[in-house]
Order: structure tokens, then sequence, then C-alpha cells
């Protein structure tokens, strides 16, 4: 692969990306935590991503977020995920509400060679990172948890948190929309092993739990210092949890510092900005895969965070790529036959 002048680009729809083992959560986790192992290694580039609000600002009505990153070690490849979202595509039938689009290119002759869809890459690899925090913030006896959201990342969440903490029977999936969490407690019944309780209710449901998910579109922080208590984790992938959650938490975790502390909206963030909390204090997940202590009694309370990042959507696409092609998925095409000036 390195240094080829050949344009040709393999293109992966879903579906070829499904056969290819996207669904696959133990796979994703796997990849998950060997990307933060190669972060924490100083083996990536993972430059913070750019937004772009429509209308510019914190009410937009649809966003853009480039997210480049170069893969260093073994795989020597650079991407980028080109994220969207769309407020209306809610209220629109047939199409999803995040829409995305993976690059991977050579990084000697900077040439692509696969193009993907990036909408499933993003939910799988955004409950994998809640997954892998939560395998090492969650109580060791950790046997109910409560998710917060039943949208698309609830379903790829009961998959994570099922795979990466095998001690859980028992899910309450919540959602403002009761009928919506029944329907994906109903999709997922007798897939996992647990017992899946949907309900609307989510503060009750996380004062039975050791572990509680967020997993929503949230603009305005509804988690605060009541949902605390020891012996619990809390993990966020938007912006449910208040500062005050950050300020109680005994051990306070995110994805990856370089990206988030460029993010205002993030309460680590502006308890950090308020200079209550200092970058030494906050671990990061390569932290964790790497070694360094989190939890170290189970009566703590742990928070934790993230942002996403670019370059799990590259290793979780170059994975599905390698296994297109052993399998002869995807549909060939060219950036020219000949380059017109080179």
């Amino acid at each position: 692969m390195l240094g080829t002048i050949n344009p040709e680009i393999l293109f992966l729809q879903q579906e070829d990306q499904i056969k290819a083992g996207l669904l696959d959560m133990k796979m994703i986790l796997k990849i998950t935590e060997d990307t933060y192992k190669m972060l924490g290694q100083g083996q990536i580039q993972n430059p913070p991503k750019v937004h772009l609000g429509i209308p510019e600002g914190t009410e937009w009505e649809s966003f853009f977020n480039t997210m480049p990153s170069y893969i260093g070690g073994d795989l020597n490849i650079a991407g980028i995920k080109w994220a969207a979202e769309s407020k209306k595509n809610a209220t629109t039938p047939g199409i999803p509400y995040g829409i995305d689009i993976s690059i991977l290119s050579d990084p000697v002759t900077v040439l692509p060679f696969c193009i993907q869809d990036g909408t499933i890459i993003t939910a799988m690899r955004t409950s994998a990172v809640a997954g892998l925090q939560a395998k090492y913030c969650a109580p060791s006896d950790t046997d109910t948890a409560t998710l917060i959201g039943a949208g698309v990342i609830g379903r790829t969440m009961i998959m994570a948190i099922c795979e990466a903490i095998p001690t859980v029977k028992t899910i309450y999936l919540c959602d403002l929309d009761l009928e919506k969490a029944e329907q994906v407690a109903k999709e997922s019944e007798g897939k996992y092993g647990v017992t899946i309780i949907p309900t609307s209710d989510s503060k009750t449901a996380a004062a039975k739990s050791q572990l509680i998910v967020g997993e929503t579109t949230a603009r305005t922080p509804f988690i605060d210092k009541s949902w605390v208590k020891p012996h619990s984790a809390i993990v966020c992938v938007s912006n449910e949890a208040t500062t005050d959650v950050v300020k109680a938490a005994d051990v306070n975790v995110v994805d990856y510092w370089k990206q988030i502390i460029t993010f205002k909206n993030k309460a680590i963030t502006q308890v950090f900005d308020a200079g209550e909390i200092t970058k030494e204090e906050v671990l990061e997940t390569s932290d964790l895969v790497l070694g360094k202590p989190c939890r170290i009694s189970d009566e703590q309370f742990i928070y934790a965070c993230s942002l996403g990042l670019g370059a799990l959507d590259i290793t979780v696409a170059y994975a599905l790529y390698q296994n297109a092609v052993k399998l002869g998925l995807g549909t060939k095409v060219k950036l020219w036959d000949k380059p017109l000036w080179e």
C-alpha cells in the first residue's frame, strides 16, 4: 500500500461494512483499546476536530466536523472523517440524524485508497469508547446499568456495555419517548444475556445502578450532583453532566485531553477554565489502557466523558477495509485514468 501510485479507490457502502464485521462489538472494542494505547505511546497524530455550525454558534441547525488523523506504528495510514448532523433529519423519515464519511489515504503519495460510510462506524466506536471507560471506571461488582438515550447510540451502547462489563445483568434503557425505549429494548431482547427494562424515568433508574451512561443529544446538562453517589460511575458521550458532577468526582477521566479542552461546552472544560481542576488531576483513556491506576476502591465515584477521536474512525475503517479486501467486497472506482497535470 505505501508509496502506491494506483489511483484506484475501494468504496464500501454500509452493507459491505456489515459483511466485513462492523457490528462485531468485540472487535471494535479491541481496536478501540489498541488505538488508545498507540495514542498514549505517541504513535498517533490526532489534532482537535474543526467544527462548522450552520448557523454559526451553539444554536446550529446542522454542522460539519473535520477529523484528520495519522496512525503510525505497524498501520502507517492517514485518514479523515467528515462528520455531519442535522436537526431536520431527526424528523425526516428515511435519513439518519448524523451522516459521516471516512477516507483512508497512503501517507507517502497521499492517494486515497478507500472511501466508506462512516455513520455506523461512529455509532460503534462512540459506544466502544464509553464501554472501555466503563470497564476501567465502574465498580468491580457492577450488575446494573442505566443507559440514557434510546437512539442509534442506545442500540450500540447496549452491545458495548454487555461486552465490556460481563457482570451486568440488568440494563435500564431510558428515553423521554418511552415508546422509543420500548422499541430498542424489544430489538435487543434475548441477544445479550441481560434484562433490558425501558423507562422514561432516568433518575430513578440511575439510583438503582452502579453505572450510568449518558448518550443523548441534549444541549443542556441534566445530570447534576443529586445523581452522584459512592460506589458508582457516570460516563457521558455528550453534554449530560453539570460542573457539579465533575467537582464531586473522586477521579475524572476524559477520552483525549488535547481535544476536549478546546470545546468550552463540556463540564470538565468549564471546571478547568475556572481553575478548579488541573490537567494533572485528570486521567485520559490512554492512561487507563497503559496501566495507570484509576479506580482503587469500589466506594469511589468516577466521572468519565468523551468527545470522539478521529483516529478511531480511521483504525476501525482500516480494519473493515482489510476484511473487505479479503472477502472481495466493495466497488472500485478511479480518480483518473491519467492525471491531466503531474
